[in-house]
């Protein structure tokens, strides 16, 4: 009787549902209502996840098969890039500073590695260390973090969370998480500037207050990655979960590539998304804005020492001409009358008029 019990809790605990974090222990894929794939997952789809597709396609799950691992989504519109502040929460000392770490600390890349998973030298450190090289040359300090948080299980997250919140004591502009997927590799083959890459997936926690943030953060990202690497950011996934990133508003998941994918073509897109990161965070339009108020200043500065010169030429021509001081202002008033139609100067009816 004991070991039917035993077996029956056996089998009702192996039913339930994986934790929300516990990503990779099953390739889930998403439809819409039609029955056409959008996208898939190497984790858990959860009724009321949502999905911002490439094409900025907005869908939110409305039913999950765990038997069939598929999940469907209803299109609820055209996704639109909400408000973001991008101002540093920093004590104002100019500093640029991102920080990141790998939850899943054994993520690897098969045709590079040998394996997905290493609990040594696993290669998704290869992928975070090329990020922070790329930011260090946009003049970004990046801090990355090689703590580990084995194993890979739905307690990740909480180990890692330590690691997350000592970062946050440097006050970085951005806290990363720095991951792979588990899908085929096909999902995330790509080219930019005619180079082979791998896409980069944004992943946002959508069970956290901050969570309204984090997407906003998520999505000025990947408007940012659309308008100068077209097809460098591969959606947006909002899942059940909070990764950690409650602690903090400019937190982001980013999914470099598949266990399948070259890791060369993970660490190609880094500096991709390190441009996109610098020009989020510290604003290619504010840079450029700055750039065309000292320009303009420039000119008003430049114009006003050409107007000085040629109001120092007039005199002197002036003066040469009518050999005298009060011939040279008489001059200078009919001149300037004549150049601004008499609304300054002297007019010569007007010296008539006097002289009279």
């Amino acid at each position: 009787m004991i070991l039917l019990l035993l077996a029956a809790l056996f089998l009702m605990a192996s039913a339930l549902p994986a934790r929300a974090e516990n990503d990779g222990d099953y390739v889930y894929t998403l439809m819409d209502t039609q029955g056409n794939t959008l996208t898939q997952r190497g984790g858990r789809i959860y009724e009321g996840d949502e999905y911002i597709a490439g094409d900025n396609k907005y869908y939110r799950v409305t039913a999950v098969n765990d038997e069939l691992f598929t999940a469907t989504a209803e299109y609820i519109g055209e996704a639109s890039v909400e408000a973001f502040a991008t101002d540093k929460k920093t004590d104002g000392d100019g500093r640029r500073l991102v920080c990141m770490y790998s939850t899943h600390s054994d993520e690897s890349y098969v045709p590079d590695d040998g394996t997905e998973s290493k609990w040594n030298g696993a290669g998704i450190y290869d992928v975070g260390d090329s990020l922070k090289t790329a930011l260090e040359k946009k003049g970004i300090e990046a801090v990355y973090s090689h703590e580990t948080f084995l194993p890979h299980d739905a307690d990740a997250y909480t180990r890692s969370r330590r690691t997350a919140e000592e970062l946050l004591k440097k006050n970085p502009d951005a806290l990363i998480d720095v991951h792979r997927d588990a899908v085929p590799a096909s999902q995330y083959e790509t080219e930019v500037e005619g180079n082979d890459i791998s896409k980069v997936r944004l992943f946002v926690g959508r069970s956290n207050p901050n969570a309204a943030a984090n997407k906003a953060f998520a999505q000025q990202l990947k408007a940012q990655a659309d308008e100068q690497y077209p097809g460098l950011v591969k959606d947006i996934f909002i899942g059940r979960g909070n990764y950690n990133q409650e602690l903090y508003d400019h937190s982001i998941l980013l999914e470099f590539g598949t266990h399948e994918i070259d890791k060369d073509k993970a660490i190609a897109a880094t500096a991709y998304m390190a441009d996109v990161l610098d020009n989020v965070l510290y604003g290619k339009g504010a840079k450029a804005e700055t750039r065309r108020k000292a320009q303009t200043a420039g000119a008003v500065k430049g114009l006003g020492w050409v107007v000085l010169a040629l109001a120092a030429a007039a005199i002197i021509f002036a003066f040469l001409a009518t050999g005298s001081g009060r011939g040279t202002m008489t001059k200078l008033k009919r001149h300037a009358s004549e150049v601004t139609g008499g609304l300054i100067g002297q007019r010569p009816e007007d010296e008539e008029e006097h002289r009279q």
